[in-house]
């Protein structure tokens, strides 16, 4: 197998569209209003072009201000759309999606960049771009669905501990479900990629299995950090019965 990945045609690459095609008919048929699907693919196809540029000329300048400013803007724009479920709360809750996102998030990568990795430089963005963009859009996605469960839960007046509760293993439903899928169902993006390019299965699940291991930690703590700084905006005259009590018997 080549060592490198075979490169797509433009005219082959559009046909990789017919699928897409079929769903947008779907929903023009089921009178669903396909024009956001439509709208989704086309902002797909332009930002992924877009970046494709953007990336070649970040990879080989090599700078580490250029490096850490694409990271902070990973972690502005995910934490503000993380927040879109609950939008009449976004302005407040936005820190507190920022913070879980920086510690979560900025945390894991450092410990897989630094120690599991040792990159050398530490910035190398040929690496940390990609597997930041992993650990961002995991920890988005799990606040994403916390805040979603957690505002459905209290609005069907859940104490503030059972709702936090639920939504956090709402917010790992996903990733959970990938632990057991990997390997027998799927064989994930990361893993794919590599053996497409040439590199041995068992290396390739290494990587894997780092992959999975700091998402799941991203994801999961910075869903639990957000739904714990989230509280008080949540629960705005929150008082001491908001949280679940432990009892062991009747009264």
């Amino acid at each position: 197998m080549s060592a490198s990945a075979t490169t797509i045609p433009l005219a082959d690459l559009a046909f990789s569209f017919i699928p897409v095609c079929v769903v947008l008919a779907i929903l023009f048929k089921w009178g669903l209003a396909p024009g956001r699907t439509l709208y989704a693919t086309g902002r797909m196809l332009l930002q992924l072009l877009l970046i494709g540029y953007v990336l070649t000329y970040i990879f080989d300048a090599r700078n580490v201000w250029i490096t850490l400013t694409v990271l902070s803007v990973m972690v502005v724009s995910s934490s503000w759309i993380a927040l879109g479920v609950v939008k009449e709360k976004r302005g407040k809750l936005y820190g507190k999606a920022f913070l879980a996102v920086v510690v979560g998030g900025g945390a894991t990568l450092a410990i897989v960049t630094q120690v599991v990795l040792r990159l050398e430089p530490w910035y190398n963005p040929r690496v940390m771009i990609p597997l930041a963009g992993m650990i961002f859009s995991n920890s988005m996605n799990c606040i994403s669905l916390g805040a979603e469960r957690i505002q459905a839960e209290l609005d069907r007046s859940e104490p503030y501990g059972k709702a936090r509760g639920v939504a956090f293993r709402a917010a790992l439903i996903p990733m959970t479900n990938a632990f057991f899928a990997v390997g027998l169902v799927s064989l994930p993006g990361m893993m794919t990629g590599q053996i497409l390019s040439g590199v041995d299965p068992l290396i390739a699940a290494r990587y894997q299995i780092m992959v999975m291991c700091m998402v799941f930690g991203a994801g999961g703590i910075s869903s639990a950090l957000f739904l714990t700084l989230a509280r008080p905006v949540l629960v705005e005259n929150a008082g001491p019965d908001d949280e679940p009590e432990n009892h062991h018997g009747s009264a």
